[in-house]
Parts: structure tokens; sequence; C-alpha cells
């Protein structure tokens, strides 16, 4: 008989699955780990992957992993990009790159990238990285010096079709600031397709347990049968309930205490990494969290729960305090150390 978990506790597995506490670990095994984080908003990701790594772990060496080739950037799964390792790369596009392509035909149409345009663009910009790293400004650069147009979205839509085609990837960052350059893609598809996605269902649930099947086809933009044989193929995926409802943790269950106060930068797999998020945000809440332009803000957190919004404003001067949006109500204790762990924020 399925273990039953209330929504506390499986608030409070999740947190612990999501290491929000930290861990051991160093960023390139985090997201090893994870499988994928979602990458869209590069900082964010950044500061995503460091608040889970070892104690010490900054945005800096965040980025020395992806100097040293050990995670990347691509989209492999809803056209979005996530950050993640190039073996994990590889082997989710096998699975989900023609769904990709299928769901992306319409808008290539409407942009005029028919398939010979495509294959002008892949070789073009793979026989140039293939002598030096390009950013995205001198890869659409090269393309219209090849009579390749890339304006109104179809330079971004080539970047993204190529990635999906297994042929680059986003990778090590430019010395002197922010800017992440475009890498060739070596890593092969996998030997065993379907030891690597049961390998993948188990990363997804050990990282983020406990979850519904729902949550996993939808995360990775699969069939639910699809999932569901490779979640049976995992040999140590465990049934619980939460709430009556059927869902998947790795191992014995294990319930940590009380969380306390913890930040989430925006776009996070706290609120992103589920089908159903209303374990974590009530509906004020989600509408302050995702305010209908397609950002994810980031989040205050009490015990798991979504509180508030935060950011830093946009300027660098000296003495400049981040802003805190509380939506749900908390009581002064818990404001007061809302502030405090807001103003110790390390991942600027």
């Amino acid at each position: 008989m399925a273990i039953e978990l209330s929504r506390q506790d499986a608030r409070r597995m999740r947190w612990y699955s999501q290491l929000l506490g930290g861990s051991d670990l160093d960023p390139a095994d985090v997201v090893r780990r994870a499988v994928a984080l979602q990458g869209q908003d590069l900082p964010a990701v950044l500061q995503a992957i460091a608040i889970r790594s070892r104690p010490g772990t900054g945005v800096q060496e965040v980025r020395d992993a992806f100097d040293r080739g050990e995670l990347v950037r691509g989209w492999p799964m809803r056209g979005t990009l996530f950050a993640t390792t190039p073996e994990n790369l590889a082997t989710l596009l096998h699975f989900t790159g023609d769904r990709i392509r299928r769901m992306a035909a319409r808008r290539r149409e409407e942009l005029g990238l028919d398939e010979q345009v495509i294959a002008r663009s892949g070789e073009a910009l793979c026989e140039a990285l293939a002598d030096r790293p390009l950013d995205r400004a001198q890869a659409l650069a090269l393309w219209e010096a090849a009579g390749i147009k890339t304006a109104e979205g179809r330079g971004y839509h080539l970047l993204m079709h190529l990635s999906v085609q297994g042929l680059v990837h986003w990778g090590a960052f430019e010395p002197a600031g922010g800017t992440q350059f475009l890498a060739l893609s070596t890593v092969p598809a996998p030997r065993d397709p379907d030891a690597a996605l049961a390998e993948l269902v188990r990363g997804f649930v050990l990282a983020r347990g406990p979850v519904t099947e729902a949550d996993l086809a939808w995360w990775m933009k699969l069939p639910k049968t699809t999932v569901r044989r490779a979640a049976a193929a995992a040999p140590d995926l465990v049934e619980v309930q939460v709430q009556g409802r059927p869902a998947w943790i790795v191992g014995e269950p294990r319930i940590p205490g009380e969380s306390g106060v913890v930040l989430v930068p925006g776009f996070d797999e706290w609120i992103l990494g589920y089908a159903d998020r209303s374990l974590v945000a009530g509906p004020e809440m989600l509408a302050a969290l995702v305010p209908g332009n397609g950002m994810f803000r980031p989040a205050v957190l009490v015990d798991g729960i979504a509180v508030g919004t935060w950011r830093w404003p946009r300027s660098s001067r000296a003495g400049v305090e981040p802003v805190l949006n509380l939506v749900e109500p908390v009581p002064a204790a818990t404001r007061r150390e809302i502030e405090q762990v807001l103003a110790a924020w390390p991942h600027r």
C-alpha cells in the first residue's frame, strides 16, 4: 500500500529533493542530478545552480563549469532553453528533437526558413565554429554576410533549430562579460536510448519528488505512455500518495523539518518543475509570480510556500537595497527574517 503524505510532508520532501538547503555537490553534479534546469534567464539559472551547490559556491564557479564544458545550454524541451550536461542534452534531444521540429514547422514556414536555408546556415555556422567560438551577434553577422536574413526572429529560430538538430549549444563565457559563446555539439546520442531515458526519469524524480506522472510528461513534453514505460524501468522509484493522488519519489520517504526562509531566483524549478504548482503557491501568489508576460519572478519561500517576490533594482550603485513584495500575510518575526536573508543574498 502506498505511503500517504500530507501536503506539508510532500512540500518538505520536495525542498529536500530540490537541494534548496544546499548540498555537497559541485555545480556540474547538481545539474547532472537534476537532468536539466530551466535556463532562458541566464543570470537566474546560474544562481539556481549556485544555491543548490556546496557551501561557498558562487555564480563564478558555475560559469567556470560552463567554461570547462561540463555544463551547456540548449533547447531540449518545449522550445525553451535549459542548462544541462552535454550527455543529458544529447539524450533529451534524441527523444524530443523530432517533436520540437514538428511543433515549430509552421513558424519556420512563416519565417521563410526552408530546409535549404537551414542547411546553409548550419554549414556556415559549423564551419566557423570549427575555427573559433562565436557569440550570438557574431553568428547572426556570419549569416547576414552569407545572404541569410536574420531579422524578425529568424536568427533566434535558426539557432534553436540547429541546437535541436544536435549541432550546436551555448557553452563557455566571454572572459570580460556575461556573453555566452556557441560551440559545436560532439556528444552522440545514447547507445541504449531506453536505459538512458529511464535514468533521466529517475533523475527528474530524485531532484523534484514527489512528482506525478503528469508533472513528468509536462516537463519532458513526452507522451505519458513513454514516461510511464521509462519510470517502470527505473529500479528504485517508489509510489506515494499526496492527498489521494499517486506520485513518485526515489527510495524511502525522508521528511525533513521546517525549512524556514529560502529565496529562489526567477524561473526556478521550484515553480517551473511541475505541471501543478498549487502545492507551493496559492492563486494570488501564482499571479504575482507569473504576471502574464512570460516572466517567472524570483520567489520568497517560507517552509516551501511562496509568500512574495523579490528583486534587485537594475542600478549598480552602492547601497541599493533589494525590493520585496509580500503577497501572503506573514508574522512580523518572519518578515524580519525574510529581510535579513534578502540582505545577505550573495549571488547578485
